[in-house]
């Protein structure tokens, strides 16, 4: 596990997913339950979670320990169900495509800066 790669994939989670995922939360469950504080936690955990788990599992396996993790943060940190949990993580997906699919558009992706 290279640290400098997981704090990079964090800080990029931060700033990206964070946002998406604390905007389709305040809008399905309210916004004193979905806090921004709350979408930042549940990037950070799901971040390194996700890269100790796929250290030791790898492979399908851990993409669906993975899927099952993100929504029990979800769950946990914005107190709802499972199934709204299920779709706030559906629509952040769908929204966070179409932020990546504009920012290649207009010439803007990971391969540009370097990484």
């Amino acid at each position: 596990m290279d640290l400098v790669a997981l704090l990079i994939q964090i800080v990029i989670g931060i700033i990206v997913v964070a946002p998406v995922l604390w905007l389709v939360g305040r809008a399905l469950v309210s916004r004193d339950k979905a806090k921004f504080t709350d979408a930042i936690w549940i990037v950070v955990l799901g971040t390194i979670i996700g890269a100790i788990v796929g250290f030791f599992v790898g492979n399908l396996i851990s993409a669906v320990i993975m899927f099952v993790v993100w929504l029990a943060l979800i769950k946990h940190f914005f107190d709802c169900g499972w199934l709204k949990a299920f779709v706030i993580a559906l629509i952040a997906v769908i929204i966070f495509i179409v932020i990546v699919a504009i920012l290649a558009i207009i010439g803007i992706g990971i391969l540009s800066l370097g990484f």
